[in-house]
């Protein structure tokens, strides 16, 4: 050990000195456990979908590794039996694919203006768009399903898209501005001295640079329309409701409905996940983009 490797451990407090060692293996097991801990909930449900009502009813879902025979896919296909679960499954795609495509182009496009476009009254417009983000779902219920039931869509699939939409929009632009803004100047005037238009400048070269961050705010647009009950509960169609609304209904008229709400459950919560872990790249290089810039 050199003379000044001796100095900085010196200078390290007690805590540091005690991270430095364990962070090895010790602190590897330990994030294993903190991990394993927080998929108990998950790995309980889906043992749950795969076991019969009597012995849900009977014992924990722990019992599973001491009889692994019992198994049984008898719930999930009393779950494709079950005709408002799998409407419900519809409602949800037809309401999340739109209000994340919308979100996604809208947001785009309106990022980029506000970046590399000069129009007038462009800084207080974007004030305006920053001061939309601290506005509460709350505060809108009220007056905006009383303006969707003058104007005839109030419970229906296109008000829950427009709702979802308007308040998804604010935070898209906020994000894809800023990291638009941080594309060099020079690679936007140069294709502009090669003749391309704004068009042309958005989808070319805009675009594939901003791929990262697109991809992160189409993640969490997704997920947040997908997992939303709020909304749906107030504005979607009470005859096809989304799976939240589906699953939430399930519980009050039928209670002892596991059979259906086990896998419908899992199968809700399986369909985001597996959307993130297909765009986790992009993800994690928009998030580090972000944290770098």
């Amino acid at each position: 050990m050199t003379a000044v490797e001796g100095i900085v451990k010196a200078r390290q407090s007690l805590p540091a000195r005690i991270a430095s060692r364990t962070g090895g293996g010790v602190l590897r097991v330990f994030l294993v456990l903190v991990g394993l801990f927080w998929l108990m909930p998950t790995v309980g449900l889906l043992l749950s979908s795969v076991r019969s009502p009597s012995d849900i009813a009977s014992t924990g879902w722990w019992k599973t590794f001491t009889d692994p025979s019992r198994f049984t896919f008898h719930n999930y296909a009393s779950l494709l039996d079950n005709s408002t679960i799998t409407n419900s499954l519809l409602s949800t795609v037809a309401i999340t694919v739109p209000a994340t495509v919308l979100v996604v182009v809208i947001g785009s496009l309106a990022g980029y203006a506000f970046a590399w476009m000069d129009f007038p009254g462009r800084d207080w417009w974007f004030m305006v768009v920053v001061s939309l983000l601290v506005v509460p779902v709350q505060v809108a219920l009220v007056p905006v399903a009383k303006l969707f039931g003058q104007i005839g869509i109030f419970e229906t699939t296109v008000g829950v898209i427009i709702f979802h939409v308007a308040f998804g929009l604010p935070f898209a632009i906020f994000l894809l501005r800023n990291f638009f803004a941080e594309i060099p100047r020079e690679l936007l005037e140069a294709a502009r001295l090669d003749g391309a238009g704004e068009i042309r400048l958005f989808t070319r070269v805009v675009m594939p640079l901003g791929g990262p961050a697109i991809a992160s705010l189409g993640i969490f647009q997704f997920l947040w329309v997908w997992n939303d009950m709020l909304v749906a509960l107030i504005f979607a169609d009470s005859k096809h409701p989304p799976i939240t609304v589906a699953l939430q209904q399930q519980v009050r008229q039928f209670g002892n409905n596991i059979d259906v709400l086990a896998p419908g459950a899992f199968v809700s919560m399986v369909i985001p996940l597996a959307v993130f872990f297909a765009f986790q790249r992009q993800f994690v290089s928009g998030v580090m983009a972000g944290a770098v810039k």
